[in-house]
């Protein structure tokens, strides 16, 4: 089973990226030609923000789409081909599975259609001071997709403990649910902050996936293991056009989208505790958010010249593409440090 596995998850990996590559240019042509670019907010509250960023207005956004519609297409396709059409062939391909794969497409879909509004609010100026969605009201949407997530592992999947490394099961009861839902939001909105400079979102998520990845195909999670190699697939299409400067930019349809499906792969591989070495990055960037925050309400000033981290670097004057790839550097040695302890936890 493992070599046919193997062919089966490089293989939809391949798929993933061919699809993904061949249509990238027909869907920048098609943000472009809709004005749906970047908005950069200049309204004084961020001035060393808004000077370093201004260069980026009009950038197209929305560029998530591109990831989990390829995801979308081939699931759904095979699904057909397999489940509805009775091709035998591509029943090798077919990734879906109740256990493995239907809560991490639902929770990706529905997560990255409510960053898809907010999106398009944005670019067009409308919602909250003309900048999409209020806080509140997002935070309570991504908070409905979480719980979703979170009844479905407790009630359908059985789950009542997680894994921790070098101690063993923790058994949570009742507990596990909101542990489950902080979790999730904290990813996602991790992920969020991570996504300011260009392909530092889109790297640091393809190094934790293809981490995750690994250990779902070492636990026999064989779906779930094809279902993230499309993802890493099609995130390495993207950015092949994100890398700097970016043809176009994730956006919060990919952002939000891809940190809940994160959190959720974490607890399909039952080892959410790793996300703190397999995320890294995306624990830095919130981490120092919410420092500056502390710092500035009760201080009186701020710990960081900008923040997140990443524009903190930018202000001491690191180029954008250097800040990048340190970071992402730092993201792809954590990953592998999350797979040892994966083995030795």
């Amino acid at each position: 089973m493992p070599t046919s596995a193997l062919t089966k998850i490089f293989t939809l990996t391949s798929l993933g990226f061919m699809f993904a590559i061949a249509v990238t240019p027909l869907f920048i042509r098609f943000l472009y030609k809709n004005k749906l670019g970047k908005q950069i907010r200049n309204d004084g509250s961020t001035p060393l923000f808004s000077e370093l960023h201004k260069h980026k207005a009009g950038v197209p956004t929305m560029g998530g789409i591109l990831i989990w519609g390829t995801l979308l297409i081939l699931f759904v396709s095979f699904w057909l081909l397999d489940r509805v059409l009775h091709v035998s062939f591509f029943r090798h391909f077919d990734f879906y599975s109740r256990r493995e794969t239907l809560l991490p497409f639902g929770a990706l879909l529905g997560a990255s259609l409510v960053g898809l509004v907010d999106d398009w609010l944005d670019v067009r100026q409308r919602g909250h001071k003309g900048r999409g969605m209020r806080f509140r009201f997002k935070f309570f949407l991504y908070a409905a997709v979480a719980a979703i997530g979170a009844w479905w592992f407790y009630f359908k999947l059985g789950f009542r403990a997680v894994h921790v490394p070098f101690y063993g099961s923790w058994h949570m009861g009742w507990w596990f649910i909101p542990f489950f839902i902080l979790v999730v939001i904290s990813t996602s909105f991790s992920v969020n902050e991570t996504d300011g400079l260009d392909g530092l979102a889109g790297g640091s998520l393809m190094t934790s996936f293809l981490a995750f990845g690994l250990i779902a195909f070492l636990q026999g999670n064989y779906d779930l293991a094809g279902f993230i190699g499309v993802i890493c697939g099609a995130l390495l299409s993207f950015l092949w056009f994100n890398v700097y400067p970016a043809s176009f930019i994730m956006g919060d349809t990919g952002s939000m989208g891809l940190g809940v499906l994160l959190a959720i792969v974490a607890f399909l591989a039952n080892s959410p505790f790793l996300l703190l070495l397999v995320g890294f990055v995306f624990v830095a960037e919130a981490v120092s958010f919410l420092l500056q925050i502390f710092w500035k309400k009760f201080f009186k000033k701020k710990l960081f010249k900008s923040a997140p981290i990443h524009h903190h670097f930018e202000a001491l004057g690191w180029p954008e593409a250097q800040v990048t790839m340190r970071l992402l550097i730092i993201a792809g040695v954590m990953s592998i440090v999350g797979v040892i302890v994966y083995f030795l936890g």
